[in-house]
């Protein structure tokens, strides 16, 4: 079946929105920039007073186009009604444009979690409701099977990153959540809660973050949450992008870059294969299989890249990739299409 794309009016639209809710985030800069390095990657902070006490909140890494955002940042202040009209107005256009929309509840979890800051504190959303926001990173139409929902909702984070920022939300998680009709899901082993399961439906929050053997729950403090760590996941949430989830006016989170994402799920299908989680891993090769087919058009030079640098990871790595390539020969003859 032959790969549908949104109009090119959509594909603006989408991309303005973006750009708005960026400059949105900028335009909260109070006080100065302050620069932390961590080893080869510098950190911008937004130092301020409040009462007696001097605070640091963390911006972001420090990307040119960063800096750039907040050297407007009190222009970008002074614009904040006329922006937040056209953010609503450019959301109605997606709508009618059949940008896909996450269901209510998704969405209040996902504005709830952008507020408090866990985007912004290095959290980044994951699967399947991750997917669906490739409609508009890539400009294609979903059907509503592709994104039919698991029922999970997952966040990842790098442990490192979360112990190295020194700041933390502003609400935890774990009292969203709550707020949000979820329970906490205690481990068995161990009395560290990584998952929520909602008591009026089927829907379970999961907190994760790589792991680099055994995979255990690692606390994430950034984000005032524990996380179970898993192997590959490392991968799967290097260079993250920023990404509007369709709820009211729009919500500003992070995803995966889909070429990452597509190669990640290949590996994921093959270590679900033959367990419980059989039906999991045929969707998991559905959508790497998706997204290979519009990366392999639109950005074959990204594509190969990711796909030989997971290749570079070692013998484990290609063993799984070559497993579940062997059960989808069209997208593997893509992918050597593309090398």
């Amino acid at each position: 079946m032959p790969v549908q794309s949104h109009s090119r009016a959509a594909q603006v639209a989408y991309q303005d929105l973006k750009r708005l809710h960026l400059d949105e985030a900028a335009s909260l800069v109070i006080g100065s920039v302050e620069e932390r390095r961590r080893g080869e990657r510098v950190y911008l902070y937004d130092k301020f007073r409040l009462g007696t006490e001097i605070r640091s909140r963390y911006l972001g890494e420090a990307t040119p186009e960063l800096r750039a955002r907040i050297a407007q940042a009190a222009t970008l202040k002074a614009e904040g009604e006329a922006r937040r009209k056209s953010m609503a107005r450019l959301a109605r256009v997606l709508r009618a444009e059949g940008f896909m929309a996450p269901d209510r509840d998704t969405g209040a979890l996902l504005l709830a979690f952008a507020k408090a800051g866990v985007f912004r504190l290095g959290g980044t959303l994951i699967g399947t409701a991750a997917y669906g926001l490739y409609q508009g990173e890539l400009g294609v139409r979903f059907d509503s099977e592709e994104l039919a929902q698991t029922g999970d909702i997952d966040f990842a984070s790098f442990e490192r990153l979360s112990v190295a920022l020194d700041d933390r939300v502003e609400e935890s998680p774990d009292q969203i959540l709550q707020a949000l009709k979820f329970d906490p899901v205690p481990g068995i082993e161990t009395r560290q809660v990584w998952r929520w399961q909602q008591s009026s439906g089927e829907a379970l929050v999961e907190f994760l973050t790589p792991a680099f053997g055994d995979e255990t729950i690692k606390p994430l403090p950034a984000l005032g949450v524990s996380a179970l760590g898993l192997n590959y996941l490392n991968y799967l949430i290097a260079a993250p992008i920023p990404a509007i989830a369709l709820y009211r006016s729009g919500v500003l989170v992070q995803i995966p870059r889909p070429e990452r994402f597509a190669v990640h799920k290949l590996i994921v299908a093959d270590r679900r294969r033959g367990g419980p989680d059989h039906a999991k891993a045929r969707k998991d090769r559905a959508q790497a299989e998706f997204l290979i087919k519009v990366l392999a058009d639109d950005r074959p030079d990204d594509l190969a890249e990711a796909y030989e640098e997971a290749m570079r990871q070692g013998p484990r790595w290609r063993a799984r990739l070559d497993a579940s390539l062997s059960l989808v020969p069209e997208t593997a003859e893509r992918l050597q299409g593309v090398l």
